[in-house]
């Protein structure tokens, strides 16, 4: 389970990506941060974010759902740590960001062992089953919200969540956006201590050993904290439509 293709996309500063933007009239994403935006200006908090590779695992099930922890056939719901995930998307226009309503938000990623639905894979079979994927569309203030849970390991692969973000059918702007997230390895060692995780032994891939993490992923960390018996994190991204 180590087949997650190359890294897609190019990290670039703000302005470069502007400029890009300027010259060609590509689509880019951008994610927010909290701090002022790079190359010294103060007008923007939003920054360049690296697409990642898609990998082999995407489905598209068209799941309109936030609660993806099930297979929808059966309703067995995950084993795992709760996960509360919201994502937040905003229009970068000039200097300003703006709520990106109606846009399309998919997610999915393994389980607690490293599996995922509706895949055929030489180390399991499950065509069919349609756990842990799903998509939502943004509301006027631009946010979908998902439950999960936090995610397993395979080899090759520290552990991560995908996302795509995509222009519904008939908008008047196409766009799409791949990438991935990662979770710090601290928080990581600590979740995976309990069961389902820890029954999938030693042999899990830190951050730092992850060819795609290299190239970007430090930006894509998910902002994780302590939520009731689980865990919450919010991310924005801010699309810039040429």
């Amino acid at each position: 389970m180590d087949r997650d293709d190359e890294l897609i996309g190019l990290l670039l500063t703000r302005r470069e990506a502007l400029t890009i933007l300027g010259a060609g009239g590509l689509y880019w994403l951008t994610g927010c941060s909290s701090s002022a935006a790079s190359e010294g200006s103060n007008t923007s908090t939003c920054v360049v974010r690296p697409a990642l590779t898609q990998g082999p695992y995407f489905v598209d099930d068209k799941l309109l759902r936030s609660d993806i922890r099930s297979d929808p056939a059966t309703g067995t719901v995950k084993a795992g740590t709760l996960l509360a995930l919201t994502v937040t998307l905003e229009r970068l226009s000039g200097s300003s960001c703006t709520p990106l309503a109606g846009a399309l938000v998919d997610v999915w990623h393994c389980d607690g062992i490293g599996v995922y639905s509706d895949v055929s894979d030489p180390g399991f079979n499950t065509v069919g089953q349609k756990f842990l994927r799903g998509y939502q569309v943004t509301d006027a203030g631009g946010q979908a919200a998902f439950t999960t849970i936090y995610p397993g390991w395979y080899a090759g692969r520290a552990v991560h969540i995908h996302f795509k973000i995509r222009s519904a059918a008939g908008a008047s702007s196409a766009y799409e956006f791949t990438s991935q997230w990662f979770f710090d390895d601290t928080l990581t060692d600590t979740v995976h201590a309990q069961v389902p995780y820890s029954t999938r032994g030693a042999g899990r891939l830190r951050n730092s050993g992850d060819g795609i993490y290299r190239r970007g992923g430090a930006q894509m960390i998910l902002p994780v904290a302590a939520s009731g018996a689980g865990y919450s994190a919010t991310y924005n991204v801010a699309l810039q439509i040429g």
